[in-house]
């Protein structure tokens, strides 16, 4: 399986291995395992992070294969070169660190598209302690320091996010909380044809519906009762409805920001097949536009597996396996109300274009 990152704002020095090295869970979500990781540099001094690309370790018969796929990815922007890193593996005494030969087809594809590997490391294991090498030079390597001193650990701390031991745990996230509960409301949602509100003041209505959630999860009420719930589905599947909640994702990290993926992370573990997808399209959009390319992504794939033909889903999967910057798709957000969310009564965004991402 692989995964993408977009290139943004980042407090990694690329330049120091061993430091990278124990950033990585920050960067992705996650503390990675068996994995081969490809970050991209960005100009204009190359020293900027860019796209973050993870995949698993492939066997043996499956090096060329996913080296070919994964190459092509990282010439959609323009990186000046690449890191490598592989995670896993033992290294024999002497020896160079292992995988060295699928280091060396990836080296290859990515020369194709122009893109020189400016360093080629593994770990381990990413932990405190853990021994790390560079392929290049045998003289490079030592012991990681702790991933939770790292630089990246407090500006992500700082900044409320968290990484997680595995990414079964980061997808446990998105599970039901009570499979019972979502089967009351999909029967309900089920007898309940129509929409609960008149035309006249249907939007109103609903984005009140919304900000009562709002208020709710900012008191921290617990989840929603099956009626409000349900009025919750309704009101997503209105796009006038949808199109404000896209405005919240922005300028990512704020307050509004992280209380809208809260609440659509809830109403994921919250919400029935269809209805669900809507939710879990919000999430996938307000992490994407945070940098978090594994998370949405999930939610993504949370959001098809609910309704295969979601556009919104659909278009946001296609660009993040395309590893598009969040600035490339900043005009959702803003294109249907440059207010943003000011029909919920929050604080509109307040977001240069030219600077975001």
């Amino acid at each position: 399986m692989t995964t993408a990152t977009p290139a943004g704002r980042s407090p990694v020095d690329l330049r120091n291995p061993a430091q990278l090295l124990a950033a990585l869970p920050y960067l992705i979500g996650f503390r990675p395992e068996n994995s081969v990781l490809l970050l991209g540099h960005r100009a204009p001094a190359g020293n900027r992070l860019g796209l973050v690309l993870r995949g698993d370790l492939p066997r043996r018969e499956d090096r060329a294969r996913q080296a070919r796929a994964l190459a092509p990815k990282l010439a959609e922007e323009p990186h000046t070169g690449v890191t490598l890193v592989i995670v896993g593996g033992r290294r024999r005494s002497g020896g160079p660190p292992p995988h060295a030969g699928f280091v060396e087809k990836l080296s290859a594809a990515l020369a194709e598209f122009g893109l020189p590997v400016l360093h080629a490391i593994w770990a381990a294991d990413i932990a405190a302690g853990a021994p790390w090498g560079c392929y290049a030079d045998a003289d490079c390597g030592g012991e990681l320091p702790d991933p939770r001193a790292t630089v990246a650990a407090a500006v992500a701390t700082e900044g409320g996010a968290v990484f997680f031991g595995s990414r079964d745990e980061l997808a446990a996230l998105l599970a039901p909380r009570s499979p019972e509960a979502v089967a009351r409301r999909a029967d309900l949602l089920a007898r309940q044809s129509e929409l609960p509100w008149p035309e006249a003041t249907r939007f109103a209505d609903a984005a009140s519906e919304i900000r009562a959630a709002f208020d709710r999860r900012r008191r921290d009420e617990g989840p929603p009762t099956d009626e409000e719930a349900v009025l919750l589905a309704q009101a997503l599947k209105l796009p006038e409805i949808r199109d404000e909640c896209l405005g919240m994702a922005v300028p990512p990290g704020t307050p509004v920001a992280r209380a809208a993926e809260r609440l659509w992370l809830t109403l994921v573990r919250e919400l029935p097949a269809p209805e669900r997808a809507e939710a879990a399209a919000l999430l996938g959009y307000t992490a994407y536009m945070r940098g978090d390319g594994t998370f949405a992504g999930m939610a993504l794939e949370n959001a098809l597996d609910a309704n295969p033909g979601h556009v919104l889903a659909g278009l946001l999967r296609t660009v993040l396996r395309l590893g598009f910057p969040p600035e490339r798709l900043l005009g959702l957000a803003m294109a249907a109300d440059p207010t943003g969310v000011a029909g919920f009564g929050l604080a509109p965004p307040d977001v240069d274009m030219r600077r975001a991402g």
